[in-house]
């Protein structure tokens, strides 16, 4: 399915991604093809997350449906494509503290997104692209084995 979303660019920030279908569902990237990356992400985390807590999915919107929306003044709209059955969810058991849970909980509230789609994000966001990795080269060991063969 193809998502309309709302390419957003204030003076001296990063280009935001807002999605009229899914409110809460936001990214931004410091690039536009960060932004259109991270956008595809976010809606299947959205979707993944809505899938999860048994959310209907909405049915995406028009262009025309959304003329006077007022999300879309000084904004681009463009199409970010999903399949939100591409991808199978596995549950998944963690252990952390409960204020860290507690805050984790508020954080993605704040975000309008599920925990596990919140955690998903922050993992993913933070790791960045695999391809800027810059060796893959295999590092020497740091210490000899001193253990005598029989």
């Amino acid at each position: 399915m193809d998502y309309i979303a709302y390419l957003h660019k204030d003076r001296n920030s990063d280009f935001g991604v807002s999605f009229p279908d899914f409110p809460g569902c936001i990214t931004a990237g410091k690039t536009l093809d960060e932004a259109h990356r991270m956008a595809a992400q976010a809606l299947a985390l959205h979707i993944s997350g809505m899938l999860e807590d048994g959310d209907a999915i909405p049915a995406p919107s028009t262009l025309d449906a959304l003329a006077a929306d007022p999300a879309r003044k000084n904004a681009v709209a463009f199409l970010v494509h999903v399949d939100p059955h591409a991808d199978r969810t596995v549950r998944i058991n963690i252990t952390a503290r409960e204020q860290q849970l507690d805050r984790i909980n508020r954080l993605a509230s704040e975000a309008g997104m599920t925990r596990s789609a919140y955690m998903v994000h922050s993992a993913l966001s933070r790791s960045g692209p695999a391809s800027k990795r810059t060796s893959t080269t295999k590092r020497p060991p740091k210490y000899k084995s001193t253990r005598a063969s029989l």
